[in-house]
């Protein structure tokens, strides 16, 4: 691999992460309206993220067209198996960052607020150190 190619792969895995970023909290948003017994509207989402209709519509169709969740006209909006396994796994990296980072002492406010952010660029390895980490805190 060329020193051009090596330094630019941190700059690509970024990118991706930020394209993905999205679609994850929607899925996980959809899970989250959706698991207090309840069907999950466009209109719940708009309240959710505190934006317009029209956005949401258009993340639904984008998430509809990459098989995470189905929909029709004036129907509530259902994860796919494929969109409930990423909601899952989104719901598993958020809470292992949160949880260390109340290991390390960030105030629980701060950490919920900064898991949000880290969970969608915490590379796999990184998360198995989280996790190792935190276990030793709590010991």
């Amino acid at each position: 691999m060329t020193e051009h190619a090596k330094q630019s792969l941190p700059h690509r895995r970024t990118r991706h992460d930020h394209s993905t970023e999205l679609a994850e909290d929607y899925v996980e948003a959809i899970a989250e309206i959706s698991s207090s017994d309840r069907n999950c509207r466009i209109v719940d989402l708009a309240k959710y993220f505190g934006v317009s209709h029209v956005t949401v519509n258009r993340m639904v169709g984008r998430l509809q067209n990459e098989g995470l969740v189905s929909t029709e006209p004036y129907k509530p909006v259902r994860l796919t198996a494929k969109g409930s396994r990423l909601a899952n796994r989104c719901r598993e990296r958020h809470e292992i960052v949160y949880q260390f980072l109340l290991a390390i002492g960030v105030d629980p406010q701060a950490a919920a607020i900064d898991a949000e952010g880290i969970e969608h660029h915490v590379s796999p390895e990184t998360l198995e150190c989280f996790v190792q980490q935190t276990k030793a805190k709590q010991c």
